[in-house]
């Protein structure tokens, strides 16, 4: 049975207002318990890994390890915090969590390094270690659809426990004797690369951290002012549309889908599944699977606040500038730093439990947007001795 402590993020109330008004209302926000555990999984020398086309694979991979802790905690009755990041996942999970949610990594981990020779790092930090660092993490819903709604966290707690696992003095636990088949029951990634909606021409992906000494939710109140005034809502900056989306059906695609599952080649998943996908062209022309569509553009996940501002917008090339005007002048009074990339399209990757209410669709820029974006960052980082 699930402890106070367990049911903490669950009890949170969902805020259905503008995530404006949400950074303002600081009574919103609530501090994690002490006794949950942040754990982090990232592609390490992803940039590297990227500049040889593996963005994708990446995304696949990062992809995967929400799904392999997500199946564990909703089995458990529970809901946690977690993030996309593009090159990996961030979970904030109770104690009774820690050990299977870990368990099922280690395999995610070993399964990746066969199947692709990428090394997914994977780490935990205690929320107890965070605070006793002087470091924050406070946490709000809000709802960004009729049928979505996101984390929002405030705090360079997250920040702190990435420096930690990504240092060279952090150890990593090694899996031993584990036999169980890893359950990735959900995973999907048949969908081609997807263009912008009509009359957009371009995607941004946008990352922004804000600076020491700094409110952060008075900066990114800023941040998404701007992006509100210039590109408007969710809904119109979307790089997902129902006419841009093309399943991918190819025996190729549905085998790449399957090393990131499960190890080795299985003759009968990829025919299954290559049939099964073949189908959705016809299945996506019926009313249930015009509604299933409808549903994935609201719940593609284009905007995660994890103490930074992760999001990927479509629009055009003066809307982009206009952007950069905005965030160059929130920049240079010493309030944030970005790093965005521009591509043509966009990529998706799918956690489907059902059909009807219970899937999510994690979305970045082609090429490698997000860990494109967190370079930029890393460069201006240098530059400013930070």
């Amino acid at each position: 049975m699930a402890n106070n402590d367990d049911l903490f993020y669950s009890r949170i109330a969902v805020n259905n207002i503008s995530l404006s008004d949400l950074f303002t209302s600081e009574h919103l926000f609530y501090r994690i318990p002490e006794s949950w555990h942040v754990v982090i999984t990232d592609v390490k020398d992803s940039t590297e890994a990227v500049k040889k086309g593996l963005h994708e694979t990446i995304n696949l991979v990062a992809t995967g390890s929400i799904v392999a802790v997500m199946n564990i905690v909703y089995n458990a009755n529970l809901t946690i915090p977690f993030f996309f990041g593009g090159d990996g996942a961030t979970f904030i999970i109770p104690e009774t969590m820690l050990a299977p949610a870990l368990k099922a990594l280690f395999q995610h981990r070993e399964n990746t390094q066969s199947e692709f020779n990428l090394d997914l790092r994977v780490g935990h930090v205690t929320v107890s270690e965070i605070y006793n660092n002087k470091e924050d993490l406070k946490i709000s819903k809000l709802k960004t659809s009729a049928q979505f709604e996101i984390p929002v966290l405030l705090g360079n707690g997250l920040v702190y426990a990435e420096k930690k696992i990504k240092g060279k003095d952090y150890q990593f636990e090694v899996l031993t004797g584990n036999t169980e088949e890893l359950n990735m029951e959900g995973m999907q990634c048949r969908w081609n690369k997807i263009m912008p909606p009509e009359n957009y021409s371009e995607v941004v992906s946008l990352l922004v951290m804000a600076r020491e000494n700094v409110n952060p939710a008075m900066a990114f109140k800023k941040v998404m002012d701007a992006i509100e005034k210039i590109y408007g809502t969710p809904q119109k900056r979307s790089p997902i549309s129902i006419s841009k989306l093309k399943l991918k059906a190819t025996l190729a695609k549905i085998s790449h889908e399957m090393r990131a599952r499960i190890e080795g080649f299985r003759i009968f998943y990829v025919l299954f599944n290559w049939i099964k996908t073949s189908l959705g062209y016809f299945y996506f022309k019926t009313k249930k699977g015009q509604k299933y569509l409808a549903s994935l553009v609201e719940m593609s996940d284009i905007l995660v606040i994890d103490g930074r501002i992760n999001t990927v917008i479509s629009g055009n090339a003066h809307q982009r500038e206009l952007l950069e005007n905005a965030l160059n002048k929130i920049e240079k009074d010493g309030e944030i730093i970005y790093g965005l990339h521009v591509s043509k399209e966009s990529v998706m990757s799918c956690y489907v439990r059902n059909m009807d209410d219970r899937h999510i669709h994690f979305v970045d820029g082609a090429e490698g947007g997000y860990t494109k974006a967190a370079g930029v960052i890393k460069q201006k980082m240098l530059q400013y001795h930070l």
